[in-house]
């Protein structure tokens, strides 16, 4: 009696250390080490976009103190300038049409975006992206046209009818969300222009535009710091960040087996994870998970510097993209909040024409032969970024990209084609016009159709190769 006694006290006083252990101490996994290793990898393609978008959301619309923060969720912040060196939170950032910036959190009640009448050869669009880094819709000249309009966004699960005034309904699947409008600033001095336009883009939640009361606003987000873009690459945390994101995106239908496996290596919807508590042999099985991960972005990262696998495969909405995580992340990875193909196409610049990576050491051409320029609607650009930060340089002249605005400037061919030229040094005043700055080491080019003419959307135009000059 005196034994059974002594082992109730004592299974009494275990069951009372673990229910007083502090929340998500203890990680219990139920599958092998080989699993968890798949599971992780699966899960990792799947969340990095959404960790990646986090880590800039964070910056751009959370801590004030970030020298990236543009402004609080829900209000609109316009850039009246174009992306420079300075600006870094952004890998691949656009450089040729000033940003207004918004966060969307739609748990309380729908927002309302009211755009002006812009003049019809003026490109603008409002690219709509949810926490999966998707884009779920577009405003702009492709879509909604230049004759200006009323339009409101929808969280998950929202139900009603479009109200009186606006001119359509756009939903969402995940509550927060990031949209971002380009305006086409065509010079130097059109930047007047553009600031006007961006002053007239109009952010306010339904009830405002409705001139009616204000529901109750959801609880406040107890935001974590995210983790930096070099541990996502590598810390477990990976994964407890994600499982905060994960509240934000209820489960989509398609996507229920997925979650159902990622939840047992801990993966679901605001679960503790702790990574300090798992059984090593499973820690190390998710650790190669990642690897794993990383293994088929690079795999598949040298299609894509081949061509084989363009922009327009990497870049849209959750139909479009067919639930392809792998594709996903590197859209994310190699230019996040890229554009949807029709909107715009990215041929890249990893290496020259016979397949050697860029690096400013050599000087380079990019000819294109008469009638051979980029086929666009809008416009086109080339700019450059060193690698492998993926950010824009500084250079002496404050260039940093070639464009379709600047034709006139350039020095044409004799036959009427156009070379430009990519180097570190300058190729002498008679040639600078057609010059665009490359570091002293490695970079790379990435081009922009804006509103790509079918030629372009079916392949029947080829970016011309990128030949080093001897």
């Amino acid at each position: 009696m005196k034994i059974r006694s002594l082992m109730l006290a004592l299974l009494s006083c275990v069951t009372a250390a673990l229910a007083s252990m502090p929340e998500g101490r203890a990680q219990t996994i139920d599958v092998t080490p080989a699993q968890a290793r798949v599971i992780a990898k699966e899960a990792y393609l799947y969340g990095y976009p959404m960790v990646d978008n986090y880590r800039i959301q964070y910056s751009y619309f959370v801590d004030a103190k970030n020298p990236e923060y543009k402004a609080p969720y829900n209000q609109l912040f316009n850039i009246p300038r174009v992306f420079t060196p300075d600006d870094k939170a952004i890998q691949t950032p656009n450089s040729d049409t000033p940003y207004s910036w918004i966060g969307l959190d739609l748990r309380t009640e729908p927002i309302v975006f009211t755009v002006p009448k812009i003049e019809k050869d003026r490109y603008w669009s409002l690219q709509l992206i949810d926490l999966y880094t998707q884009n779920f819709a577009y405003l702009g000249t492709r879509t909604t046209g230049n004759q200006g309009g009323s339009y409101m966004i929808v969280g998950p699960g929202w139900k009603g009818t479009k109200p009186k005034g606006i001119d359509k309904v756009i939903h969402c699947e995940t509550s927060l969300a990031s949209a971002q409008f380009r305006t086409q600033l065509f010079n130097p001095d059109d930047l007047d222009n553009v600031k006007r336009i961006q002053n007239q883009y109009l952010v306010q939640p339904l009830s405002a535009f409705l001139k009616k009361p204000a529901p109750a606003p959801a609880r406040p987000i107890d935001f974590m710091m995210p983790l930096s873009a070099e541990m996502q690459k590598t810390s477990l945390d990976f994964f407890r960040e994600l499982n905060f994101l994960l509240q934000f995106a209820p489960v989509e239908p398609s996507e229920r087996a997925v979650r159902a496996r990622f939840a047992k290596i801990g993966v679901a919807a605001n679960k503790p994870f702790d990574p300090d508590h798992l059984k090593p042999e499973i820690k190390e099985a998710l650790q190669l998970g990642m690897t794993d991960a990383w293994a088929d972005f690079a795999a598949l990262q040298k299609r894509v510097a081949s061509g084989e696998i363009t922009s327009g495969d990497l870049f849209g909405t959750r139909s479009f993209l067919k639930n392809n995580y792998l594709y996903r992340m590197t859209g994310a990875v190699l230019g996040i909040y890229g554009n949807s193909r029709e909107e715009a196409l990215y041929p890249a610049y990893y290496v020259d024409s016979t397949g050697q990576k860029l690096d400013g050491v050599h000087r380079y051409t990019l000819h294109f032969a008469p009638g051979q320029l980029p086929p666009v609607n809008a416009f086109w650009s080339i700019t450059l970024y060193e690698q492998p930060s993926s950010l824009l340089v500084a250079n002496p002249i404050n260039r940093y990209l070639l464009n379709s605005t600047m034709l006139s400037q350039f020095k044409r061919d004799p036959d009427g084609g156009l070379t430009l030229l990519v180097q570190n040094e300058s190729p002498g005043k008679d040639q600078e016009s057609n010059w665009l700055p490359a570091p002293k080491g490695p970079f790379s080019l990435i081009m922009r159709l804006y509103l790509p003419k079918p030629e372009a959307l079916q392949g029947k135009w080829k970016a011309p190769p990128l030949v080093q000059a001897n």
